[in-house]
């Protein structure tokens, strides 16, 4: 598979990497409701499909990692990177950002999250972009291992605050 007419760089053995589409709607909703899930399975997941609705588009660059199989068999994917768009509030420089990373739990540890982090670097050099960015969860330290491993570095410190019901009702 090539991206802009150049070679991607995925030779993970067993697997094959495969450009998605607005298509595959339904199957980002359900690989962000698994990755959600896996986090805290009390999460509700009710808002998922609106944000993949609002985001997913021919201009948000979606990757799949399917398990290699004889050609002409059903593909059965087990990772995915998904790209948005992000405005670096700092410099105000427009960049990609990683909307979704997701590897089953079966084929994790095998490499396919950094080889999909590759495909989205070399897609974001090619388009001429100088950064990309990401939101890590503060309790997923496995996920932060890996993206500081791979160079990425904290920037920002997300900070909420839980408003009780009652104060919001009130306004």
């Amino acid at each position: 598979m090539s991206l802009e007419g150049k070679a991607v760089p995925f030779t993970l053995p067993g697997y094959r990497l495969r450009a998605g589409s607005t298509r595959d709607r339904a199957t980002v909703v359900k690989f962000m409701e698994r990755t959600y899930g896996e986090l805290d399975p009390q999460q509700p997941t009710g808002h998922i499909a609106a944000t993949v609705d609002r985001y997913l588009g021919r201009d948000t660059p979606l990757w799949w990692v399917d398990i290699d199989s004889p050609a002409g068999a059903t593909a059965s994917s087990v990772g995915a990177i998904w790209l948005g768009q992000a405005t670096d509030q700092r410099s105000g420089v427009l960049h990609p950002y990683v909307l979704m990373l997701y590897v089953a739990p079966d084929h994790r540890r095998r490499g396919i999250a950094t080889a999909l982090l590759a495909v989205a670097h070399q897609w974001a050099q090619q388009q001429g972009h100088g950064q990309i960015s990401l939101q890590v969860f503060s309790d997923n330290p496995a996920a932060q291992a890996l993206y500081s491993n791979l160079g990425y570095q904290v920037e920002a410190v997300l900070m909420k605050k839980e408003l009780s019901q009652q104060k919001a009702e009130e306004n």
